[in-house]
C-alpha cells in the first residue's frame, strides 16, 4: 500500500474492508448512517477516491503533514464545510473544489443526508516528479497549479461547468478492465483543464454563513419536518427564530440547496411516497392529511409535479 494511502485516512468509525497495492475500500459508520470510500492508486503520489455517503454527519479523522493538492467533484448532495472563525460554506452538485486539505478534520455534515462524488489527491513532492516521469513531455507544473488555486487557506470553488461535467461524468462508469489506465488519462485531462482555465468568469463568490445563522436554519428545518401537518409562514419562522427574513431565506437555500417552500414540498412528497409504498392500507386522502394537505386534489397535483406520477399511479407501479 502506497505511503499516501497509509497516512492520509483514518478515524474512530472507519473499517478497512479491502486493501491491496492499488485499491483500498473503507466503510465509515455511526448512528446517522454509513459511508463508503474507495481509493485507487493512479500514479505514485496520486489517488482517486469515490465517496458515497448516506448519513447526516460524520467525524473526519483526516490528519497529515503532507503538502497536498486535492480536487473534489460533487455529483449529488452537498457538504457543509467550516472555513475558519465559525464560518461555513457549501459544496453543491456540479461544483469542483480545489484545496490543500488544511480544514478537513473534525465534524463533516451532509445537510441532505447524502453525498456522492470523487476526490483526486496529489502528494506534491512525489506527484510533481512522478507524473512527468510517467508521461514524457507533460507540461503541467503541479506547484504552479497549487499556487494558482490555493493562494490562500480557503478552498477554491468552481461552479458547474460543462467541461468539468464531461471529465467527471465518464469517471462514474468505468469498466473494471481499463480502470487504472483510464484514471490516468482523466487525471491528466483534469490537470490540463485546470492549467488552461482562465479564472475570471469561471468562479462564483460563495456566501459564508456564521455558526449562529446556520444553527438557526437547522433548527427551522427540524421544526418544519417534525410535524408535516403544520404549516408556517416565512414571517412566522423569521420572528420565532429571531433571524431577518432575507438572511433566513439565503442561508436556508445555501444549507439545503433550495428555497424553504420548495424544500418542504419535496420533503412532503418523498415522505408521502414512502407511505404509499410501505402502507397500502392508507388511502390517498389520509396520506394527504398526514403531509399537511387539506385537499386531496391539491396533494395529488403536487405529488404529480414532484414525482412525475399521480399517487395512485405511483402506488400501482410499486412491485
Amino acid at each position: 500500500m502506497p505511503e499516501l494511502f497509509r497516512e492520509m485516512y483514518y478515524g474512530p468509525n472507519v473499517q478497512n474492508l479491502i486493501e491491496s497495492d492499488d485499491c483500498k475500500v473503507m466503510r465509515l459508520s455511526d448512528n446517522s448512517g454509513e459511508g463508503m470510500m474507495t481509493l485507487y492508486h493512479v500514479f505514485p503520489g496520486v489517488f482517486l477516491m469515490y465517496n458515497d455517503f448516506h448519513m447526516k454527519e460524520c467525524i473526519s479523522g483526516f490528519q497529515t503533514d503532507m503538502d497536498l493538492l486535492c480536487i473534489d467533484h460533487c455529483r449529488e448532495g452537498r457538504i457543509e464545510q467550516e472555513v475558519g472563525q465559525n464560518a461555513f460554506s457549501y459544496l453543491e452538485a456540479g461544483d469542483l473544489r480545489v484545496d490543500r486539505r488544511i480544514h478537513h478534520s473534525g465534524k463533516v455534515e451532509f445537510p441532505l443526508s447524502h453525498y456522492h462524488g470523487i476526490s483526486i489527491g496529489f502528494q506534491m513532492e512525489t506527484a510533481a516528479k512522478e507524473i512527468p516521469a510517467s508521461m514524457k513531455g507533460f507540461s503541467v507544473d503541479l506547484y504552479e497549479l497549487q499556487k494558482k488555486y490555493c493562494s490562500d487557506r480557503t478552498p477554491y470553488v468552481i461552479p458547474g461547468e460543462p467541461a468539468i461535467e464531461h471529465i467527471f461524468s465518464e469517471l462514474y462508469n468505468v469498466p473494471v478492465k481499463i480502470k487504472k489506465d483510464y484514471f490516468r488519462i482523466k487525471v491528466l485531462e483534469l490537470l490540463l483543464y485546470l492549467d488552461a482555465l482562465e479564472l475570471s468568469g469561471h468562479t462564483e463568490e460563495r456566501p459564508y454563513f456564521y455558526k449562529g445563522q446556520v444553527e438557526k436554519i437547522k433548527a427551522i428545518q427540524a421544526l418544519l419536518t417534525q410535524d408535516l401537518t403544520k404549516n408556517y409562514t416565512l414571517e412566522e419562522l423569521s420572528a420565532r427564530f429571531d433571524i431577518a427574513l432575507t438572511p433566513m431565506k439565503n442561508c436556508f437555500k445555501s444549507v439545503y440547496g433550495s428555497p424553504i417552500f420548495t424544500y418542504m414540498r419535496n420533503y412532503r412528497m418523498n415522505y408521502a411516497a414512502s407511505l404509499l409504498k410501505s402502507d397500502k392500507s392508507l388511502k390517498v386522502a389520509e396520506i394527504a392529511g398526514l403531509v399537511g394537505y387539506d385537499s386531496p386534489s391539491k396533494f395529488a397535483s403536487a405529488f404529480h409535479q414532484t414525482m412525475g406520477k399521480t399517487p395512485l399511479e405511483y402506488r400501482k407501479s410499486i412491485i
